[in-house]
C-alpha cells in the first residue's frame, strides 16, 4: 500500500465526526426552514392581532419581525447560519416581548 492510498482512506475518528455533526448544507436547510416557520407564525399572529383591533405599534412590530425573518432566510442561504440563528432568536423574543408589553 503506497502513501497515497493511505491518505485517501478515512480514519475511524474522521468517520465518527462526520456521523455526529451536520453538513453545512444540512445546517443551512434547517435554518432556512426555521426562518420560514417563524415567518409563517408571525403572519398568523399578525392576522389574529388584526382581528382583535390591536394598536398600530403592535402591527409594526410583527411586520418588522416578518421582514427580519426574510433577512434570516437570506443569511442562512448564503452560509451565515450562526448569525441567522442568533438574529432569529432575537427577533422571536423581541416580537413576543413587544406584544406582551405594548398596549
Amino acid at each position: 500500500m503506497s502513501s497515497s492510498d493511505h491518505e485517501e482512506m478515512p480514519s475511524a475518528a474522521d468517520e465518527e465526526v462526520a456521523a455526529v455533526g451536520l453538513t453545512p448544507r444540512q445546517a443551512r436547510m434547517i435554518r432556512v426552514t426555521m426562518g420560514w416557520v417563524v415567518l409563517a407564525g408571525m403572519a398568523v399572529l399578525l392576522w389574529i392581532r388584526l382581528e382583535q383591533r390591536q394598536s398600530v405599534l403592535v402591527m409594526g412590530v410583527y411586520g418588522l419581525a416578518m421582514v427580519l425573518c426574510g433577512v434570516v432566510i437570506e443569511l442562512s442561504r448564503h452560509g451565515r447560519t450562526r448569525l441567522g440563528t442568533y438574529l432569529l432568536c432575537a427577533v422571536l423574543v423581541a416580537a413576543l416581548g413587544a406584544d406582551w408589553l405594548l398596549p
